[in-house]
């Protein structure tokens, strides 16, 4: 089985932030593959939706932790279904990149990002594959109106073919392609 752990807050105040660009990416593959509504997981701090995306059990998770305490669901999650790291890809959000740009990696530090760091706390390693979409710096204002805020209308057109991008490179991934190959195709 394969795990895609969308990064995001939970609650409609944060529906559509960047910060819950994460959580937009496993929602939209829920919808084009038809794995239905997403559910709480039972004595686990996350909702899920799972099925067959082209012969390969998949589950899409949305940490219900808030961003910055991720780790609290996927270690729990990984250990209960014994799944490897390489089983394992994490979706969010990076202000490091512009609006539109998507980037794979296999590894890295948290580079700041929260969610990433407690991922990293709580798995043990910063070896895990990760989906990555820019969500740009803020030009005025601070970063954490900047992460909470929402697309600006001229954003939003890019931003809606990262995510495409970003679930094509998803599928390839569930398909047996090789990530860090896909890293070469995709960044």
């Amino acid at each position: 089985m394969k795990m895609i752990v969308g990064l995001g807050n939970i609650g409609t105040r944060y529906d559509g932030t960047r910060h819950n660009t994460g959580f937009m990416v496993v929602e939209q593959l829920a919808l084009d593959y038809h794995l239905g509504a997403f559910k709480h997981a039972k004595n686990i701090e996350a909702v899920v939706t799972s099925g067959m995306i082209d012969g390969e059990k998949v589950m899409l998770v949305k940490p219900t932790t808030f961003m910055n305490d991720s780790g609290r669901a996927v270690k729990p999650l990984m250990d209960y279904y014994d799944l490897s790291l390489d089983d394992l890809v994490i979706v969010n959000d990076d202000l490091d990149m512009p609006v539109g740009k998507v980037r794979l990696k296999t590894h890295g530090k948290s580079g700041g990002h929260n969610g990433l760091k407690s991922i990293i706390h709580y798995i043990g390693t910063d070896k895990f594959n990760r989906v990555k979409l820019g969500i740009d710096h803020p030009q005025h204002g601070t970063v954490v109106s900047h992460v909470l805020g929402k697309f600006s209308k001229e954003e939003r057109p890019h931003f809606d073919d990262a995510v495409t991008t970003a679930e094509k490179a998803l599928v390839d991934w569930i398909h047996g392609e090789d990530f860090a190959g896909l890293m070469n195709d995709y960044n």
